[in-house]
Protein backbone atom coordinates (compact mmCIF):
# COMPACT_ATOMS: atom_id res chain seq x y z
CA UNK A 1 0.00 0.00 0.00
CA UNK A 2 1.15 3.09 -1.10
CA UNK A 3 1.59 5.84 1.98
CA UNK A 4 -1.28 7.90 0.04
CA UNK A 5 -3.49 5.05 0.22
CA UNK A 6 -2.77 4.43 3.62
CA UNK A 7 -3.34 7.93 4.61
CA UNK A 8 -6.92 7.65 3.45
CA UNK A 9 -8.13 4.63 4.17
CA UNK A 10 -11.02 4.58 6.52
CA UNK A 11 -10.67 4.36 10.26
CA UNK A 12 -11.52 1.07 11.80
CA UNK A 13 -11.27 -0.28 15.50
CA UNK A 14 -7.78 -1.20 16.79
CA UNK A 15 -9.86 -4.91 18.53
CA UNK A 16 -7.55 -5.51 21.05
CA UNK A 17 -7.07 -1.81 22.32
CA UNK A 18 -11.31 -1.99 22.41
CA UNK A 19 -11.78 -5.00 24.69
CA UNK A 20 -8.66 -3.79 26.96
CA UNK A 21 -10.89 -0.79 27.05
CA UNK A 22 -13.84 -2.27 27.91
CA UNK A 23 -12.74 -4.16 31.18
CA UNK A 24 -10.14 -1.30 32.47
CA UNK A 25 -12.95 1.47 31.75
CA UNK A 26 -15.98 -0.30 33.21
CA UNK A 27 -13.91 -0.94 36.63
CA UNK A 28 -12.70 2.87 36.02
CA UNK A 29 -16.14 4.29 35.92
CA UNK A 30 -17.42 1.54 38.95
CA UNK A 31 -14.42 2.95 40.90
CA UNK A 32 -14.13 5.70 43.89
CA UNK A 33 -12.51 9.08 41.94
CA UNK A 34 -9.76 8.60 44.00
CA UNK A 35 -9.60 4.49 43.04
CA UNK A 36 -9.30 5.74 39.56
CA UNK A 37 -7.32 8.71 39.84
CA UNK A 38 -3.58 7.04 39.65
CA UNK A 39 -4.56 5.19 36.39
CA UNK A 40 -6.44 7.99 35.09
CA UNK A 41 -3.16 10.02 35.72
CA UNK A 42 -1.44 7.73 33.71
CA UNK A 43 -3.22 7.18 30.91
CA UNK A 44 -2.94 10.97 30.72
CA UNK A 45 0.43 10.97 30.72
CA UNK A 46 0.78 8.59 27.79
CA UNK A 47 -1.91 10.76 25.39
CA UNK A 48 0.21 13.61 26.45
CA UNK A 49 2.83 11.73 24.64
CA UNK A 50 0.97 11.04 21.93
CA UNK A 51 0.13 14.55 21.57
CA UNK A 52 3.87 15.33 21.28
CA UNK A 53 4.88 12.92 18.66
CA UNK A 54 1.60 13.39 17.03
CA UNK A 55 2.18 17.63 16.58
CA UNK A 56 5.84 16.97 15.27
CA UNK A 57 5.66 13.97 12.81
CA UNK A 58 3.01 16.77 11.35
CA UNK A 59 4.59 19.76 11.92
CA UNK A 60 1.21 21.57 12.68
CA UNK A 61 -1.40 21.77 15.56
CA UNK A 62 -2.36 23.56 18.72
CA UNK A 63 0.06 21.85 21.03
CA UNK A 64 -0.81 24.04 24.41
CA UNK A 65 -4.45 23.74 24.06
CA UNK A 66 -3.98 19.96 23.48
CA UNK A 67 -2.16 19.56 26.75
CA UNK A 68 -4.30 21.81 29.05
CA UNK A 69 -7.74 19.44 27.88
CA UNK A 70 -5.86 16.19 28.21
CA UNK A 71 -7.24 15.36 31.60
CA UNK A 72 -10.31 16.48 31.14
CA UNK A 73 -10.65 13.98 28.01
CA UNK A 74 -9.25 11.36 29.45
CA UNK A 75 -11.94 11.40 32.24
CA UNK A 76 -14.71 11.51 30.26
CA UNK A 77 -13.44 8.40 27.98
CA UNK A 78 -12.36 6.32 30.26
CA UNK A 79 -13.35 6.98 33.47
CA UNK A 80 -16.81 8.24 33.51
CA UNK A 81 -18.61 7.91 29.71
CA UNK A 82 -19.81 4.49 28.75
CA UNK A 83 -18.58 4.56 25.16
CA UNK A 84 -18.10 1.82 22.72
CA UNK A 85 -15.03 1.94 20.94
CA UNK A 86 -16.15 -1.15 18.42
CA UNK A 87 -19.22 -0.18 17.84
CA UNK A 88 -18.95 3.73 17.67
CA UNK A 89 -22.70 4.53 16.83
CA UNK A 90 -24.11 2.07 19.49
CA UNK A 91 -27.32 3.53 20.24
CA UNK A 92 -27.41 3.63 24.22
CA UNK A 93 -23.41 5.21 23.86
CA UNK A 94 -23.32 8.89 25.74
CA UNK A 95 -21.67 11.31 23.41
CA UNK A 96 -18.92 13.20 23.94
CA UNK A 97 -18.40 16.74 21.87
CA UNK A 98 -14.92 18.67 21.64
CA UNK A 99 -15.91 21.90 20.66
CA UNK A 100 -12.11 23.62 20.54
CA UNK A 101 -12.15 21.05 18.10
CA UNK A 102 -8.84 22.64 16.75
CA UNK A 103 -7.57 20.61 19.77
CA UNK A 104 -7.98 17.79 17.50
CA UNK A 105 -4.26 16.04 18.37
CA UNK A 106 -5.53 15.32 22.42
CA UNK A 107 -9.21 14.21 21.02
CA UNK A 108 -7.57 11.76 18.50
CA UNK A 109 -4.51 10.35 20.89
CA UNK A 110 -7.60 9.82 23.47
CA UNK A 111 -9.46 8.23 20.87
CA UNK A 112 -6.67 6.11 19.92
CA UNK A 113 -5.53 5.13 22.89
CA UNK A 114 -9.40 3.71 23.95
CA UNK A 115 -9.34 1.82 20.08
CA UNK A 116 -11.33 3.23 18.12
CA UNK A 117 -8.75 3.11 15.70
CA UNK A 118 -5.15 1.99 16.04
CA UNK A 119 -2.84 4.13 17.42
CA UNK A 120 -0.21 3.92 14.22
CA UNK A 121 -2.71 5.77 12.70
CA UNK A 122 -1.55 9.32 14.71
CA UNK A 123 1.01 9.82 12.40
CA UNK A 124 -0.95 10.47 9.77
CA UNK A 125 -2.88 13.25 11.40
CA UNK A 126 -3.36 16.40 9.06
CA UNK A 127 -1.20 14.52 6.14
CA UNK A 128 -3.04 15.31 2.65
CA UNK A 129 -6.33 13.86 2.43
CA UNK A 130 -5.99 12.14 5.88
CA UNK A 131 -9.15 11.12 7.73
CA UNK A 132 -7.68 12.79 10.93
CA UNK A 133 -7.83 16.54 10.07
CA UNK A 134 -6.65 19.46 11.83
CA UNK A 135 -10.36 19.52 12.99
CA UNK A 136 -12.58 16.42 13.67
CA UNK A 137 -14.89 15.29 10.89
CA UNK A 138 -17.84 12.56 11.92
CA UNK A 139 -18.14 11.29 8.74
CA UNK A 140 -13.97 10.38 9.06
CA UNK A 141 -13.29 9.77 12.95
CA UNK A 142 -15.33 7.17 14.48
CA UNK A 143 -16.37 8.69 17.95
CA UNK A 144 -16.63 11.89 16.99
CA UNK A 145 -20.10 12.74 17.32
CA UNK A 146 -19.89 16.42 15.04
CA UNK A 147 -17.83 18.25 13.17
CA UNK A 148 -15.84 21.10 15.13
CA UNK A 149 -13.70 23.81 14.76
CA UNK A 150 -15.51 27.73 13.97
CA UNK A 151 -15.49 27.80 18.03
CA UNK A 152 -19.09 28.55 19.05
CA UNK A 153 -20.62 25.43 17.43
CA UNK A 154 -19.75 22.24 19.19
CA UNK A 155 -22.07 23.10 22.25
CA UNK A 156 -25.29 24.08 20.74
CA UNK A 157 -25.46 20.76 18.93
CA UNK A 158 -24.43 18.99 22.23
CA UNK A 159 -27.33 21.03 23.52
CA UNK A 160 -29.18 19.75 20.63
CA UNK A 161 -27.98 16.11 20.97
CA UNK A 162 -28.59 16.43 25.29
CA UNK A 163 -32.35 17.68 23.93
CA UNK A 164 -33.09 14.93 21.62
CA UNK A 165 -32.22 11.90 24.50
CA UNK A 166 -34.42 13.83 26.96
CA UNK A 167 -37.34 13.83 23.98
CA UNK A 168 -36.73 10.08 23.49
CA UNK A 169 -36.81 8.80 27.20
CA UNK A 170 -33.44 7.96 27.01
CA UNK A 171 -30.96 7.48 29.47
CA UNK A 172 -27.01 8.70 27.76
CA UNK A 173 -25.63 11.94 28.70
CA UNK A 174 -23.69 14.10 27.17
CA UNK A 175 -20.40 16.14 27.65
CA UNK A 176 -19.44 19.02 25.91
CA UNK A 177 -15.49 20.46 26.47
CA UNK A 178 -15.43 23.99 25.54
CA UNK A 179 -12.09 26.45 24.99
CA UNK A 180 -12.23 29.39 27.61
CA UNK A 181 -11.66 31.88 24.78
CA UNK A 182 -14.34 30.25 23.03
CA UNK A 183 -17.06 31.44 25.58
CA UNK A 184 -16.46 35.01 23.96
CA UNK A 185 -18.73 33.64 21.06
CA UNK A 186 -22.49 34.27 21.81
CA UNK A 187 -23.85 31.27 20.53
CA UNK A 188 -22.75 29.60 23.26
CA UNK A 189 -24.85 31.36 25.95
CA UNK A 190 -27.89 31.04 23.74
CA UNK A 191 -26.99 27.51 24.29
CA UNK A 192 -27.00 27.85 27.93
CA UNK A 193 -30.00 29.28 27.72
CA UNK A 194 -31.34 26.72 25.96
CA UNK A 195 -30.12 24.33 27.89
CA UNK A 196 -31.43 25.75 31.19
CA UNK A 197 -34.65 26.09 29.74
CA UNK A 198 -35.51 22.44 29.12
CA UNK A 199 -33.50 21.11 32.36
CA UNK A 200 -31.21 19.31 30.34
CA UNK A 201 -29.73 17.57 33.80
CA UNK A 202 -28.00 15.13 31.15
CA UNK A 203 -25.45 17.50 29.86
CA UNK A 204 -22.57 18.58 31.41
CA UNK A 205 -20.56 21.67 29.89
CA UNK A 206 -16.87 21.92 30.77
CA UNK A 207 -14.91 24.96 30.16
CA UNK A 208 -11.23 23.98 29.59
CA UNK A 209 -10.09 27.17 31.59
CA UNK A 210 -6.19 28.00 31.00
CA UNK A 211 -7.22 31.82 30.30
CA UNK A 212 -5.13 31.91 27.34
CA UNK A 213 -6.53 32.02 23.59
CA UNK A 214 -4.28 32.32 20.63
CA UNK A 215 -2.79 35.45 21.05
CA UNK A 216 -3.07 37.07 24.19
CA UNK A 217 -4.86 35.93 28.12
CA UNK A 218 -8.74 35.64 27.98
CA UNK A 219 -9.19 38.76 30.22
CA UNK A 220 -7.02 41.13 28.42
CA UNK A 221 -9.23 39.91 24.99
CA UNK A 222 -12.66 40.48 26.46
CA UNK A 223 -13.46 39.75 29.95
CA UNK A 224 -14.87 36.45 31.33
CA UNK A 225 -14.64 36.91 34.99
CA UNK A 226 -17.58 36.53 36.99
CA UNK A 227 -17.60 33.14 34.62
CA UNK A 228 -19.05 30.69 37.31
CA UNK A 229 -21.27 33.49 38.48
CA UNK A 230 -22.82 33.78 34.67
CA UNK A 231 -23.12 30.40 34.03
CA UNK A 232 -25.23 30.02 37.15
CA UNK A 233 -27.04 33.43 36.27
CA UNK A 234 -28.39 31.01 33.59
CA UNK A 235 -29.43 28.75 35.54
CA UNK A 236 -26.81 25.86 35.60
CA UNK A 237 -25.26 23.67 38.50
CA UNK A 238 -21.74 25.18 38.45
CA UNK A 239 -18.76 23.54 39.94
CA UNK A 240 -15.15 24.48 39.87
CA UNK A 241 -12.00 22.78 40.04
CA UNK A 242 -8.98 22.22 39.57
CA UNK A 243 -8.42 20.82 35.65
CA UNK A 244 -5.71 18.48 36.43
CA UNK A 245 -7.07 16.90 39.65
CA UNK A 246 -8.44 13.76 38.58
CA UNK A 247 -10.22 13.07 41.57
CA UNK A 248 -11.94 15.99 40.98
CA UNK A 249 -12.65 16.11 37.66
CA UNK A 250 -14.38 12.33 38.29
CA UNK A 251 -16.50 14.07 40.84
CA UNK A 252 -17.20 16.84 38.78
CA UNK A 253 -18.36 14.79 36.21
CA UNK A 254 -21.17 12.79 38.11
CA UNK A 255 -24.51 13.63 37.31
CA UNK A 256 -26.85 16.63 38.62
CA UNK A 257 -27.90 16.94 41.86
CA UNK A 258 -30.30 19.62 41.28
CA UNK A 259 -32.10 18.50 38.04
CA UNK A 260 -30.58 20.96 35.91
CA UNK A 261 -27.08 21.27 33.30
CA UNK A 262 -23.62 21.10 34.93
CA UNK A 263 -21.06 23.86 34.16
CA UNK A 264 -17.68 22.61 35.47
CA UNK A 265 -15.00 25.09 34.89
CA UNK A 266 -11.99 23.29 35.04
CA UNK A 267 -9.05 25.50 35.74
CA UNK A 268 -6.18 24.31 33.81
CA UNK A 269 -2.60 25.59 32.45
CA UNK A 270 -1.81 25.32 28.57
CA UNK A 271 0.64 23.49 28.05
CA UNK A 272 0.43 21.20 30.94
CA UNK A 273 3.28 18.58 31.95
CA UNK A 274 5.99 20.27 29.21
CA UNK A 275 7.52 23.12 31.79
CA UNK A 276 8.63 25.47 28.72
CA UNK A 277 5.16 25.30 27.26
CA UNK A 278 2.96 26.00 30.47
CA UNK A 279 1.49 29.09 30.58
CA UNK A 280 3.18 30.29 27.29
CA UNK A 281 0.68 32.21 24.77
CA UNK A 282 3.01 31.34 22.08
CA UNK A 283 2.49 27.47 22.17
CA UNK A 284 -1.01 27.90 21.22
CA UNK A 285 0.07 26.97 17.58
CA UNK A 286 3.73 26.48 17.98
CA UNK A 287 5.71 23.14 16.77
CA UNK A 288 8.12 21.61 19.13
CA UNK A 289 11.54 20.68 17.65
CA UNK A 290 13.00 17.07 17.65
CA UNK A 291 15.12 18.77 21.11
CA UNK A 292 11.57 19.98 22.66
CA UNK A 293 9.99 17.10 22.20
CA UNK A 294 12.53 14.49 23.77
CA UNK A 295 12.66 17.32 26.31
CA UNK A 296 8.96 16.84 26.79
CA UNK A 297 8.77 13.42 26.55
CA UNK A 298 11.19 13.36 29.56
CA UNK A 299 9.28 15.31 31.26
CA UNK A 300 6.20 13.03 30.56
CA UNK A 301 7.67 9.78 31.56
CA UNK A 302 9.15 8.65 28.69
Amino acid sequence: MTATAEATAPLAVDAPAARAYHGIGARLRAASPTEAAAELAGLSASVRRDVLTTIQAAGMGHVGGDLSVTDLLVTALWGTLRMHPDEPDHPQRDRFVLSKGHCAAALYSTLASCGFFPRARLREFMAPLSPLNGHPARLKVPGVETNTGPLGHGFPVATGIALGSLLRGESWRTVVVLGDGEMQEGSNWEAAMTAAHYGLANLTAVVDRNRLQQGARTEDTSSLEPLGRKWASFGWEVRVIDGHDHRAIKEAYAPSTAGRPVAVIAQTVKGKGVSFMEDRVEWHHKVPTDEQVRLGLAELGR
